[in-house]
């Protein structure tokens, strides 16, 4: 596959909703929030003997109720990730996380996968060039307007391994934080020399700085992107290999898709002929809805080997836990998000 072709890829027309399967996933039972540092635990069925001589919960269970059989999935599930070993890549694999649709998850996702895979011991940095910061809230990283940030290393030439601070909760895990002096920024890289390839340059000399002090080298960076075409979003196209584009299961999301791709292609022909988009994940999915399986099943035909096999519901833990300045890995290792982000990192590393 060309580094174009996903770019010259198009989604029809939206066709109506038909017969489309959908699946019906009951809801999630709340529990107490948690904060476990760099957990690669995921709860199970408590199989412990009950007095009255029952085997476990699941054997008191009627087999043919629709949560008995979501909680058997979901721990079928758990039991294949369990102990599973995520490879190292050869060389540090780059994202960018991007769609312009804003919404979608695009800050949920880089920050949780983020956290699945240094949790499993590999070494990843998240880039925040969001004005808003979302990404260096969500993993407890300081991003006030006097902390030296992203918006150094682009505008002021400070070197990424002065900004760079590691995440709380997870080892492995760093973070270059973003402030609101970002946004400004778009403004002020129109008159510098090089602008759409600062950020690449900062990350090369990161990687020697790192290289020299004998530090091991990154295995992943992610870099998550506002919800727009301007020099940020360019800058981080232009500093990655990769691209995850992160796809909420509605319409208009099949639309801000196609608007994507024509970017990407032209970034590919001017500024950046490796880039492509090679994983793409379907977010807030409702399986109670047609409309989130057609969706799904749009993307799915016309991205067959992008498109993730792993699927993100909707979920309240993971709404809850930037609020705690936590990822969902952390503040509920058990919930079906942390699951879902768990698989979805698996898929990404073994690829």
């Amino acid at each position: 596959m060309s580094s174009s072709e996903p770019a010259t890829q198009r989604i029809p027309p939206f066709v109506s909703l038909g017969s489309a399967r959908s699946f019906s996933a009951p809801p999630v039972l709340a529990s107490k929030p948690q904060s476990v540092a760099g957990s690669q635990k995921m709860s199970s069925v408590s199989r412990e003997t009950s007095t009255n001589g029952k085997s476990n919960v699941m054997d008191v269970m009627d087999d043919s109720s629709p949560i008995a059989r979501e909680l058997a999935h979901e721990n079928k599930r758990r039991e294949r990730l369990a102990g599973r070993q995520l490879p190292k890549p050869s060389k540090t694999r780059i994202f960018t996380v991007s769609n312009q649709k804003g919404g979608v998850g695009k800050t949920t996702t880089t920050v949780n996968i983020a956290a699945a895979l240094a949790s499993a011991g590999l070494n990843v940095l998240v880039i925040d060039i969001d004005p808003q910061g979302n990404a260096s809230t969500a993993l407890g990283v300081e991003h006030h307007a006097d902390v030296d940030s992203i918006y150094d290393v682009l505008i002021n030439d400070f070197p990424l391994a002065d900004v760079v601070a590691p995440c709380p909760d997870i080892a492995n895990l760093i973070c270059a934080p973003a402030t609101i002096h970002l946004a400004g920024a778009e403004i002020e890289l129109v008159s510098l020399v090089a602008r759409e390839q600062r950020l690449r340059r900062a990350i090369d000399v990161y990687a020697k700085a790192r290289e020299a002090k004998g530090e091991p080298p990154l295995d992943y960076i992610f870099i998550d992107c506002p919800p727009s075409l301007g020099l940020l979003t360019v800058n981080a196209f232009c500093a990655a290999n990769e691209v995850l584009i992160p796809i909420q299961c509605e319409y208009y999301a099949l639309e801000g898709l196609s608007q994507l791709l024509k970017n990407i292609e032209m970034i590919q022909k001017h500024l950046n002929a490796d880039l492509e988009v090679s994983t793409i994940l379907l977010t807030m999915y409702d399986g109670r809805t047609n409309l989130a399986a057609q969706v799904a099943a749009e993307v799915r035909e016309h991205f067959p080997q992008q498109v993730l096999s792993a699927v993100v519901p909707r979920s309240v833990r993971i709404s809850e836990a930037p609020s705690y300045q936590q990822t969902v890995m952390t503040y509920d290792p058990s919930s079906s998000g942390a699951l879902s982000y768990l698989e979805a990192a698996a898929e990404i590393a073994e690829r």
